[in-house]
């Protein structure tokens, strides 16, 4: 029941400001720290929970005053008062659950984003390349940073596969949603006769681990270094800058021969490499978010899509949330927002359910 789940807030918030009154606590910096930053996060939902309580008690005595009787102008002021928290109690309803709903200690965090081509041959490499301008560009409009730290390019301008770091405050926040297959419909450049052509490519959103989230034992670590391949140049090409990691326990293997250093290159691999066993980890510990992201990600199959870019309408359709909008040219140039705020809506109203 909500009003026991807030008794058992406020019961929390004054238990924890007993403690910090506590000499022993008090003096103690780590634990006097450790409470004081707990006692804040509670602060601005427990000022609701006040605020909340005390309509429910203004509601309450308004009825009373209605039900007893008596003096005109008392009951007037009564039903006016009445009439004004009532309405008020819903909105601050709505207020409270939001900031019950447990916040993901992800959200701050940056970001590794994994970009692959699907089916769809050179067409869904174009594709993987137009997504990943899309993102950058919408990362550039917030400031944040994007680096690249693998790409594998296809010949005619498209991507094989791209793996990216995006930093910037909120990265996963407003991205985390964007993990799945992707599909588009439109005439390849290539295509003589004006067919529309269906591909796909997939896309991964990782929080980026820290040493902290995550420790990694040398031991299990076998490092390679070759000679990268592609654009870059003789002293790319002819040293052994480019590295590749495999994980042993897991079997997960990262690579990075996108600079001329190898040093450079190993950090970056390990960025990425700590990321997806911390995301591997997180999906071990929850069940239930493995088995959505498993299935948002797919095999990159064009048949397994959470989105459809259909150009010949203009038009971009989310099938998870039912959203249409007929404005693909402008997203496609990193126009993104609307769509979050959509999609981030929809999914806090489906928490909101649960509480």
């Amino acid at each position: 029941m909500l009003l026991d789940k807030l008794d058992e807030i406020l019961n929390k918030y004054e238990e924890i400001g007993r403690i910090l009154t506590d000499p022993e606590i008090f003096s103690d910096y780590t634990k006097s720290q450790k409470y004081s930053k707990e006692q804040s996060e509670l602060q601005e939902v427990v000022e609701k929970i006040r605020e909340y309580k005390k309509v429910l008690t203004g509601i309450t005595e308004a009825e009373e005053i209605l039900k007893v009787g008596g003096d005109d102008g008392l009951k007037e002021l009564a039903e006016m008062e009445l009439e004004e928290l009532r309405e008020k109690l819903p909105v601050i309803e709505e207020e409270l659950k939001l900031l019950l709903i447990p916040r993901d200690p992800r959200d701050d965090k940056n970001i590794i984003l994994e970009i692959r081509a699907g089916t769809g041959g050179e067409e869904a490499g174009l594709f993987a390349a137009d997504l990943f301008r899309m993102y950058s560009k919408y990362a550039e409009e917030r400031r944040w940073k994007v680096e690249v730290l693998d790409i594998n390019s296809t010949g005619v301008g498209g991507i094989k596969e791209v793996v990216a770091s995006i930093n910037g405050t909120g990265a996963y926040r407003r991205l985390k949603y964007e993990s799945g297959t992707h599909r588009v419909q439109r005439v390849p450049a290539t295509e003589t006769q004006g067919r529309v052509h269906t591909s796909a490519a997939t896309v991964a959103v990782l929080p980026e681990a820290e040493e902290v989230d995550l420790r990694i034992e040398e031991k299990d670590l076998r490092v390679d270094t070759y000679c990268a391949s592609g654009p870059g140049g003789q002293g790319v090409n002819t040293t052994y800058s480019a590295v590749r990691i495999v994980h042993m326990p897991t079997g997960l293997m990262v690579q990075c021969q996108d600079g001329r250093s190898q040093i450079k290159n190993k950090e970056k691999a390990m960025k990425v490499l700590r990321s997806r066993l911390y995301d591997l980890e997180l999906e071990n510990l929850e069940k239930e978010r493995s088995a959505e992201r498993k299935s948002q990600v797919g095999t990159g199959d064009r048949s397994e899509r959470i989105r459809t870019y259909n150009y010949p309408q203009n038009r971009l359709t989310d099938h998870r949330i039912g959203l249409t909008l007929y404005k693909l040219a402008i997203i496609m140039e990193g126009d993104l927002d609307e769509m979050i705020d959509t999609m981030t809506s929809y999914f806090q109203s489906e928490k909101l359910n649960s509480i």
